[in-house]
């Protein structure tokens, strides 16, 4: 399983359930990475996309505690030993963590690499990923690239390993 996320330079990912910095390239990134695969999410994320549907040509696995809580084309899930079931038999090279803070929290030690889009920026965040730079257990594997958005943001496609995960 991967994570994959933008982030500002404090590990900021987003304020009041929108991401921080638009940025095409890293959408096209995104998009490139997890069509085809699973997209493993909380109730939030998902209500953020537009229109609050799951993605297109993906499975989308939704964590969600509320009862009785259902998305049309996507399967919810009431917990993480319930989203690992859910997942069990799908390629782990093509199941993608995709948010929010605490799904990423819980389920970021499962991940075998994380996929970050560092931008080079601070904005207001009430969102974090945890820091990899930080982590012991994470190392920057490669960078894939980088450049800077429309509004003059830099940013750097980073590839994370985690030590303690066999890929």
């Amino acid at each position: 399983m991967n994570a994959i996320v933008a982030v500002c330079q404090d590990w900021g990912i987003g304020n009041e359930g929108r991401l921080l910095v638009p940025n095409k390239a890293d959408m096209r990134s995104f998009v490139a990475h997890t069509t085809g695969g699973t997209v493993v999410m909380g109730r939030t994320t998902l209500e953020g996309f537009p229109h609050a549907r799951p993605l297109k040509n993906r499975r989308n696995i939704v964590l969600s505690s509320r009862e009785g809580y259902e998305v049309e084309g996507a399967e919810v899930v009431r917990s993480i030993p319930e989203a690992l079931a859910a997942i069990a038999h799908d390629d782990p090279k093509r199941v993608w963590v995709i948010g929010g803070a605490r799904v990423y929290a819980e389920l970021l030690p499962c991940c075998a690499r994380a996929y970050v889009t560092k931008n080079a920026c601070t904005l207001p965040a009430d969102a974090f990923f945890p820091n990899l730079d930080e982590d012991p257990a994470w190392e920057l594997e490669r960078t894939e690239g980088s450049g800077t958005t429309a509004e003059g943001v830099g940013y750097e496609f980073c590839v994370y390993r985690n030590l303690d995960v066999r890929a």
